[in-house]
């Protein structure tokens, strides 16, 4: 009986975990600290669950583990990169981008391979494919000799032109066929152009397998031991999931396994409103990402930066590692409910980008944190319940918010707590303002036709002064918007994507091709029908970078490039276009929730009164309780909404009601 869909996110604060009832369409939340061993929180939350074990029909999880690894560099195996003879430093020459031009202290990420354990062979494929020089296997069995005594636990190699002809990889992997460590070739992790690219992506694959599959197994026998034999699946970059085996082999796969959730749980939500144009805004205890739905598709990048620093939202390149796997494009900034404000020595108000984490959290939890919050900002304001959160199950203590506002921030600023909070939450606006701003204006579009949604646990305290200042007009506050995400792990199917370079030549026989490796890296997973989407990566000839358009047979291909160019760029040009790869996406379909309309319910709505400070004046406001407001409400701003995972703060000048589906639509 495979009644309930289970989706678990793992946050740098909280764990958030959706039960899904498929029989009755009713679903359950539950929100808990996380834990040093991510791993930990999930189990222990799915032992207390009060449902049969052998009703769990799927679990869905995302993790944030490779992307911690990255950050924090801890638990990093110890690996070795083989490559040409010549190109032993390429990791560390890389591009040659200066990130921050004017800083003059600015260090590059350390390599994740150290020097000495990068190691060079004779060998050399030429562009064309032929075989220049034959691998050296004297040196291989030198070098092997030296791995062993190192005792490497992974290895990454990387061929010139390996793209073109893997032979030379293929041989050198037969070659360690009895390492007892991982070993990962370039032509199967990205069989791409750009050795920089092509080199950083497959080490970084290499670094994360042992940590990602140990992880996983840790969590998938903690779970059988609970006795669920439930499928577990991880949710990718791409908006996609996909099955254990696949995460440990592919981990670069899953490094932003976490952000795309909200918002593929937007995309499922606004195909139900008939939303087709949509800014996810999604803030949570660390950080706020905004993202774009545009005619009913999520934006999807080619390349990102792991472990990158971000500027006003933006990636900075030449700042982290580079790894090429399509991830759901965001914009991202340092601003959550755990943010810190301080002032600094010009004795100006800063807020981020240090956080307070989960332990101790915002100075109103109580864990021992001193440092003042946006969280504990929005306290003093009145915006959040003065005695607790999730529902009475977290306690809350106000005065140590006013008091670490007061000197850490008001005195040193000389003003009062108020004040300095209205400071706190004016500067964190800002900075989150221009997050949607790069995915909407700076891209040529016109917030005024997008609605947003918003969500995280923090997301809807925020959401009124950010429409009005982008000018958004309607905002839609999902149901339980502060487990959104987790619930969005319930919306996809499992997807992987295939890359391979064209050669000018037989577009239909290398597509066929491609799809035949896609198939091969199903079997044996025991899922349903494998349904199958055609791409390219097109340029103009002589150009540094590509768009990727679908393909079908039908379409003038040259046509929809200039079309896409002009919409990105502002220009088209008649200049020759070449097609560079060749892209696929598989996609095998899962159970799924499905979000339906409540009828029949007849609550009595909940409301009492306090004090509210807005940013320009104090009233006393009404105070809804969510879970008590029936489909068809209606009401005026000021207001406040609470709920048991997040607030939804009205502002005046706002009219809002709840829908159907439960979802607090916000317009003025």
């Amino acid at each position: 009986m495979e009644r309930y869909h289970i989706g678990v996110d793992i946050g740098g604060t909280f764990t958030d975990i959706v039960i899904f009832d498929s029989y009755t369409g009713s679903m359950d939340v539950l929100k808990i600290p996380s834990t040093p061993e991510p791993e930990n929180a999930v189990i222990e939350a799915l032992s207390n669950l009060r449902i049969g074990r052998d009703e769990i029909g799927i679990i869905n999880h995302a993790t944030t583990v490779a992307t911690n690894a990255l950050l924090t560099k801890s638990k990093i195996p110890k690996a070795a990169l083989i490559t040409n003879r010549g190109f032993r430093d390429v990791l560390e020459i890389g591009r040659q981008r200066r990130s921050e031009i004017y800083n003059l202290y600015f260090t590059r990420p350390r390599p994740l391979i150290p020097r000495k354990y990068r190691y060079t062979v004779k060998g050399r494929v030429l562009y064309d494919g032929s075989i220049y020089q034959e691998l050296d296997y004297e040196e291989l069995k030198r070098i092997k000799k030296r791995i062993l005594a190192e005792k490497i636990e992974t290895i990454a190699v990387s061929m010139l032109n390996s793209y073109v002809n893997p032979s030379q990889e293929k041989e050198i992997k037969e070659f360690f066929s009895d390492f007892k460590g991982k070993i990962f070739i370039s032509s199967e992790v990205d069989p791409q152009y750009r050795e920089y690219e092509r080199t950083s992506t497959t080490v970084v694959n290499a670094i994360l397998s042992p940590i990602v599959s140990s992880y996983l197994d840790k969590l998938s026998n903690g779970i059988i031991s609970l006795g669920i034999r439930s499928p577990i699946y991880v949710m990718g970059s791409n908006g996609g999931l996909n099955t254990i085996s696949f995460a440990s082999r592919m981990p670069i796969s899953i490094i932003e396994s976490g952000p795309g959730a909200g918002v593929m749980a937007s995309l499922s939500l606004a195909k139900k409103l008939g939303i087709e144009n949509v800014i996810t805004f999604d803030m949570g205890g660390t950080t706020a990402k905004a993202g774009a739905i545009v005619k009913g598709e999520v934006e999807i990048s080619n390349e990102f930066e792991a472990a990158g620093k971000t500027h006003s939202g933006r990636s900075i390149k030449g700042s982290g590692y580079p790894v090429r796997y399509p991830f759901i494009d965001l914009a991202e900034v340092s601003a959550g409910g755990g943010t810190i404000a301080r002032v600094d020595e010009g004795g100006l108000l800063k807020v981020g980008p240090e956080s307070a984490g989960s332990f101790p959290g915002p100075a109103a939890y109580n864990r021992g944190g001193t440092e003042p919050t946006v969280t504990d900002a929005n306290i003093v304001l009145g915006r959040i319940n003065q005695e607790y959160l999730l529902g009475g199950g977290m306690k809350i203590y106000p005065e140590l918010s006013w008091k670490a506002i007061e000197e850490k921030v008001a005195e040193k600023l000389s003003m009062d707590a108020v004040e300095a909070s209205k400071g706190i939450i004016r500067i964190v606006n800002n900075a989150m303002s221009r997050a949607i701003s790069i995915v909407s204006i700076e891209r040529g579009r016109d917030p005024r036709d997008f609605t947003m949604f918003s969500f995280g646990g923090a997301g809807p305290l925020h959401s009124c002064d950010l429409a009005e200042e982008i000018g958004i007009r309607e905002i839609v506050v999902p149901r339980n918007p502060g487990l959104f995400s987790a619930f969005g792990l319930l919306t996809v199917d499992i997807s992987r994507v295939f890359v391979s370079q064209f050669f000018g030549k037989g577009i239909e026989e290398s597509f066929i091709s491609l799809e035949e490796r896609a198939m091969e890296s199903f079997k044996g997973e025991n899922l349903g029908p494998i349904e199958l989407r055609r791409y390219v990566d097109m340029r103009y000839m002589g150009q540094s970078y590509e768009i990727t358009l679908e393909y079908k047979k039908e379409h003038d291909l040259y046509e929809s490039f200039r079309e896409e160019h002009k919409r990105l760029y502002g220009f088209y040009s008649d200049d020759p276009v070449e097609i560079v790869n060749l892209r696929l996406i598989a996609t095998a379909r899962v159970p799924k929730a499905d979000m339906k309309k409540v009828e029949g319910i007849k609550t009595e709505p909940r409301i009492y009164r306090r004090n509210v400070i807005f940013l320009d004046e104090s009233t006393e406001t009404p105070v809804y309780i969510r879970e008590t407001l029936p489909p068809g409400f209606e009401g005026s701003g000021p207001a406040i909404i609470e709920g048991y995972d997040s607030t939804v703060v009205v502002n005046p000048g706002w009219e809002w009601g709840v829908d159907p589906y439960l979802n607090i639509i916000l317009r003025r």
